[in-house]
């Protein structure tokens, strides 16, 4: 007898090993309907994950904090789906949640574009429409590197390849698309309802400036419409006060490709700069302070 012992103590009790989400249905249609995930002993899982010994499990839904993070991360899977649907060519290579959504990144011939994302986004919403199943599946290390090879994933087969010999690794596939994971991923892609696309950059394959340029997608992802709604708003906002949109807008400074990081002072803030600088200068010299000149540039070793 396999024994289950839920968040308030009560305990349910099965002939075989069970999924975490058949038992959520043993309590009500209404929580297996609403399940993300589990908790097990501790460990986010999937909520097709096999309980077979005795174990605590916290079903996962929309109201647990767990929520947001498997949402965004499946979101981030969904991103990679749409991209694939869209442009073959594209080749995967990472994707994780960051703080108020996640990002993933593309080998590409060419930039992604405005017009892109909109599509992208508009191929993601009619995929997370189809409610297809988030399937897990576990493959050797070397199969799984082949796997990826086969259908031209260099990144992925990397990736892999860099995990120790002899182990296994989990993949997770929806519709068409499979991507390497550890999850825990939602059970479907109906789940993911509330997500935007928000910008496209340039980064480094690895992180490594010797490496290829990747085309990097930042979305975000949220379990209720109001909360993304208000998430966006704080964007506008902060996209208001931007010391950059600011500087060019009021004419006060600008940088140059060629000096990153040095600014190049307008006379109105420079105006500014100097009044600040001698009333300074006057602290200085008032408590008996002796001014020096420091080099800006200096060696990093």
């Amino acid at each position: 007898m396999l024994v289950v012992t839920l968040p308030d103590g009560s305990k349910r009790e099965f002939d075989a090993p069970v999924r975490v989400l058949d038992v959520a249905q043993s309590i009500g249609s209404g929580l297996a309907k609403a399940a993300l995930g589990g908790i097990v002993d501790g460990k986010m899982v999937d909520a097709s994950f096999v309980i077979d010994k005795d174990s605590q499990l916290a079903i996962i839904t929309d109201k647990s904090p767990e929520a947001l993070e498997i949402v965004r991360h499946s979101t981030a899977h969904l991103l990679a789906y749409a991209v694939k649907e869209l442009f073959p060519e594209a080749q995967v290579t990472i994707g994780p949640v960051i703080d108020n959504g996640f990002y993933y990144d593309f080998s590409f011939h060419r930039a992604f574009t405005p017009e892109d994302l909109v599509a992208i986004e508009k191929k993601m919403a009619e995929l997370a429409k189809k409610d297809e199943p988030v399937v897990r599946t576990v493959m050797p290390r070397d199969e799984a590197v082949k796997f990826f090879k086969d259908q031209g994933e260099n990144y992925k087969a990397e990736i892999i390849a860099s995990i120790p010999q002899g182990e296994d690794v989990s993949l997770y596939a929806e519709g068409k698309f499979t991507d390497l994971c550890r999850g825990p991923h939602v059970p479907s892609t109906g789940k993911l309802k509330v997500f935007k696309l928000l910008s496209v950059a340039g980064a480094y394959w690895r992180g490594d400036s010797k490496n290829e340029m990747l085309q990097r997608i930042y979305g975000t992802a949220w379990l209720k419409k109001e909360d993304q709604d208000a998430h966006l708003h704080m964007l506008e906002e902060a996209e208001k006060r931007d010391h950059r949109r600011l500087g060019k807008f009021l004419d006060l400074f600008h940088f140059q490709p060629e000096a990153p990081g040095l600014i190049f002072w307008h006379p109105k803030v420079w105006s500014i700069w100097q009044e600040v600088e001698q009333y300074m200068r006057r602290v200085y010299q008032r408590e008996g302070y002796q001014e020096v000149k420091a080099p800006q540039i200096l060696d990093r070793g």
